[in-house]
Order: structure tokens, then sequence, then C-alpha cells
């Protein structure tokens, strides 16, 4: 909680009379706030940093990679409450998983092709070569 803080100081007039004055204020610094959306590419000399669940919808970790990665530093961030860990054990996507899963499989595919290309070029050029 925020509580108002007091201040009691004493000024001297310039008839030579001295003044108490008290002040109450609410110790607040001015800052503002921002979302994963709008971090996305700034560097911010220090920020708070909130990746606690969310009421309305799941925070997912491409939206905490970016939140922690915009500051300048590990020293200069803190993060405002605590977080589930499973934001960062878990996968973040089926459909990315699976995708990856495919991007593999056409990528073993393109070797094999590749391979048996190489090969039959090379025995092509061989028997051109003997055929000479």
């Amino acid at each position: 909680p925020i509580t108002p803080l007091c201040r009691t100081f004493s000024i001297m007039n310039t008839d030579g009379k001295r003044r108490t004055v008290s002040r109450v204020q609410l110790p607040i610094t001015p800052a503002y706030a921002f979302t994963d959306y709008r971090a996305q590419g700034q560097t911010l000399d220090c920020c708070i940093v909130d990746i606690g669940p969310p009421p309305t919808w799941q925070l997912t970790p491409f939206n905490a990679y970016v939140a922690l990665s915009c500051s300048r530093g590990r020293h200069n961030i803190r993060l405002l409450r605590n977080f589930e860990e499973r934001l960062f054990t878990q996968h973040p996507s089926e459909y990315l998983r699976k995708e990856d899963r495919r991007l593999d499989g056409m990528d073993q595919k393109t070797i094999m092709w590749w391979e048996k290309a190489r090969i039959s070029s090379n025995t092509y050029r061989h028997t051109a070569q003997l055929a000479q």
C-alpha cells in the first residue's frame, strides 16, 4: 500500500520570524506502462515486468520473452509478482511443435534427395569420362 508521508521543516521569513511548514505527499514516481506488443524492439534503462497470470487470457512464453528482454540487463529489471513456472517449462504451442516436426521431416527428405542427386550426378560424370 502507498501511505502518505508527512515532512515538517522550518524556514526563516525575510522579517526574521521562524515559521514551521508541514506537507503531506504520496510517494509516487511518475511512470508509464505499455503492453509487450508495444515494448517489442525497445530497450529500456530500467523496467518492472509483470509476467504473472493475467485475469482474462493466457500469457505465452513469447509474451514473457518480449517483456523480459526489453531491459538493458538483469540488474535493471524487476518482477512485479510471482509467475507460473509452467510458463517456461511447457512447449509454447502445439501448432508450433507440429510445424517444427513437419519442417524436420522436410529437411531429412531434402538431405536424402540431395545425396541421391549428388551420387547419381557423380556416377553420370564418371561414366561420361570413361566414354570419351
